[in-house]
């Protein structure tokens, strides 16, 4: 299995151009068209996020991530029944194994539901977030605003890659507006050194529409091709990396990749740091399979199965069972006998 480790083997794509005159939109079109079959993954520029929000983000990340850990643990996920909040490095699970980060998890601003329909159990997920409002009060109203300016990205993301499958600009916004998940996420990697494995994050696929990726200064990322090969994805002063998730695969049968990726922890006495934003559906949606021009349903492929780890249509659900399998402890703490429900097995 080759890995590649010097100039990055991904695409990089101006979403100014998007905006731009029916010629150049065109040609923009067509390259993206190539892009989402044969990647999913690309470096995004012309996105038009303040350089100092981006900057204050990352330095204010890091001083969440330097406050005491009685400080962080405040705060930790397993006080909160809707998954938000922060996690210890090795607190969340790939595939069974831990994954060597510590991070902060909030998502979209709301109020819990009292009462819970059994029909509808992904309104657990719906509730505040948690912050770190006496040692670091500058943390909420920064990390809301950009969510909003990643969301924004996002949509402008999904508008334009529903062009490129011959379909009108809106074509997703029945099943994101008036409130799509923003699961937003600052993370930190220690190094090796202070990690069991290399696992920073084990190979997965994203189960939203996009994900706006934003990297500091350290590599990590790395993206497998369908051929096996690991190709990586170090940061690039200026962009995001954008790659698409397991709802465009479902609504278009496959034409649109949703990349197996992971993370490598970084060598010893590195830190790591990364911000990442993952736009999905409303959580009560149904994903639907968008009926393709001919010429790209001949390149569907079909949905990729993972016997370990099924993706259903109905959103919340598939929400809720990443959330519950990602974070055993919280599922154990707050909603074991869903966990049995959904999966046969208490814990």
């Amino acid at each position: 299995m080759t890995v590649h480790t010097t100039v990055p083997n991904l695409p990089v794509v101006d979403i100014g151009r998007f905006h731009e005159g029916p010629e150049e939109r065109a040609k923009f079109i067509d390259e993206l068209r190539d892009i989402l079959h044969d990647h999913g993954f690309f470096y995004l520029t012309g996105h038009g996020v303040d350089p100092d929000l981006i900057s204050e983000v990352v330095a204010t990340a890091k001083k969440f991530f330097a406050l005491p850990l009685d400080e962080k643990l405040k705060i930790e996920m397993i006080r909160s029944p809707h998954f938000r909040g922060y996690n210890r490095a090795g607190s969340e699970h790939t595939r069974g194994e831990k994954d060597w980060r510590e991070q902060l998890d909030i998502n979209t601003e709301g109020e819990a539901v009292a009462n819970v329909p059994e029909d509808q159990p992904w309104l657990h997920l719906r509730g505040p977030n948690q912050w770190p409002d006496q040692a670091l009060p500058e943390l909420k109203p920064l990390l809301l605003a950009y969510q909003a300016e990643v969301t924004r990205i996002g949509i402008d993301v999904l508008k334009a890659i529903a062009v490129t499958l011959g379909q009108p600009e809106d074509v997703f916004a029945p099943i994101y507006e008036p409130s799509p998940s923003q699961l937003l996420k600052i993370i930190r990697y220690p190094g090796r050194d202070a990690a069991d494995s290399d696992q920073g994050v084990g190979a997965h696929k994203d189960g939203g529409f996009v994900t706006v990726l934003l990297q500091d200064t350290v590599p990590g990322l790395r993206v497998r091709t369908e051929e096996g090969e690991w190709i990586e994805a170090p940061p690039v002063p200026g962009t995001f990396v954008i790659n698409t998730g397991e709802l465009l695969e479902l609504a278009t049968n496959g034409f649109v990749r949703a990349d197996v990726h992971d993370v490598v922890v970084p060598p010893a006495g590195v830190e790591r740091f990364s911000v990442a934003f993952f736009l999905g559906a409303r959580y009560d949606a149904t994903i639907p399979v968008i009926d393709l021009p001919e010429e790209l349903q001949r390149k569907e492929r079909g949905i990729s199965v993972d016997p370990l780890n099924p993706i259903f249509r109905e959103v919340g659900i598939n929400h809720l069972k990443s959330r519950l399998r990602s974070h055993p402890d919280v599922a154990e703490a707050h909603h074991a006998p869903l966990v049995e429900k959904l999966f046969g097995k208490a814990g």
